[in-house]
């Protein structure tokens, strides 16, 4: 058996703008009192944007860091995440966002104290990562109501799992599905009526519990497609209580796809969302799966 790396240098990066906001104080309190004994060099950043996490994430690398520690939500995940793609250098997560659907995907408490105590004693393994016109993502994917809701949510000025589900029933009688030909795997074309969902899982949670893809599995090489079309969009709302009972792809009105590669053609161009993140809107779309991408620390 291989044994775990020793962790001799970690870099804390944290996002106070995140959804319930992440305390510098709580962080290093968590962090310090998790990893006091290990005698590891630990050094903390407050990401500012995108681009200035970016180029800090570059410059954790550059100083050639073990491990690098992200308090925040999945939108600051995927932000981090895609510079340490195919690096030696791992990612954790103590969670602090809206949903965290990466973090419950792993079982990472979301207490930040509880998150730390689990990591230092837990395990680095790689995972698959999805990508999407070049973007990678690590949660979830969404190309049409499951991206329009994300549009509305960003609108409002309370954060949590309440306002997520509001925006997202807004928009389940706002939104006007299209057509949709897709093509699995190199396949053949296929025409969908007016998807309603339309989501490419890596992990299975939409986050806050949500697990819209229960089989995912984020080191399988596959990733999961979940449809559901306009014509039983009321019984999709209607058992909105299977997603938070993990059994969402055992109703007959969902259907559900592993692959490796897709590729999408709307006839509108619509928004497209990526781990809770809104990115410009295309008619073309291909999404493929990357093995073993990103080296994550998670609990044991």
């Amino acid at each position: 058996m291989t044994p775990e790396p020793l962790i001799r240098r970690i870099r804390v990066i944290v996002n106070p703008k995140s959804g319930f906001g992440a305390s510098i104080g709580v962080v290093v309190s968590a962090v310090e009192a998790a990893w006091q004994k290990t005698g590891a060099e630990i050094t903390y950043e407050l990401s500012h944007d995108q681009a200035d996490s970016r180029k800090k994430i570059q410059l954790a690398i550059q100083d050639r860091v073990d491990l690098v520690l992200v308090a925040g939500g999945d939108g600051m995940i995927n932000t981090v995440g895609r510079e340490l793609m195919g690096t030696d250098v791992a990612m954790g997560v103590l969670p602090c966002g809206s949903g965290n659907g990466f973090a419950r995907h792993f079982g990472i408490p979301l207490q930040a104290d509880k998150a730390a105590e689990a990591l230092c004693g837990g395990q680095i393994k790689a995972i698959d990562v999805g990508v999407i016109n070049d973007h990678p993502f690590f949660v979830t994917c969404g190309l049409a109501w499951d991206a329009a809701l994300v549009r509305s949510f960003e609108r409002s000025p309370v954060r949590g799992i309440l306002p997520y589900v509001f925006a997202g029933m807004y928009e389940l009688f706002d939104y006007t599905p299209c057509r949709f030909r897709v093509r699995v795997d190199g396949g053949d074309w296929e025409e969908m009526e007016d998807p309603m969902v339309f989501t490419m899982a890596n992990l299975t949670q939409f986050g806050g519990g949500a697990r819209i893809a229960p089989s995912a599995k984020e080191d399988d090489g596959f990733l999961e497609l979940v449809v559901v079309t306009r014509a039983h969009a009321a019984k999709a709302a209607a058992a909105l209580p299977r997603l938070f009972a993990g059994t969402i792809d055992q109703a007959p009105f969902v259907n559900t796809r592993r692959f490796r590669s897709l590729e999408v053609r709307r006839e509108i161009a619509g928004v497209i969302q990526l781990d809770g993140e809104l990115m410009p809107a295309t008619d073309q779309v291909r999404v493929q799966v990357r093995p073993e991408a990103l080296r994550v620390l998670m609990p044991r």
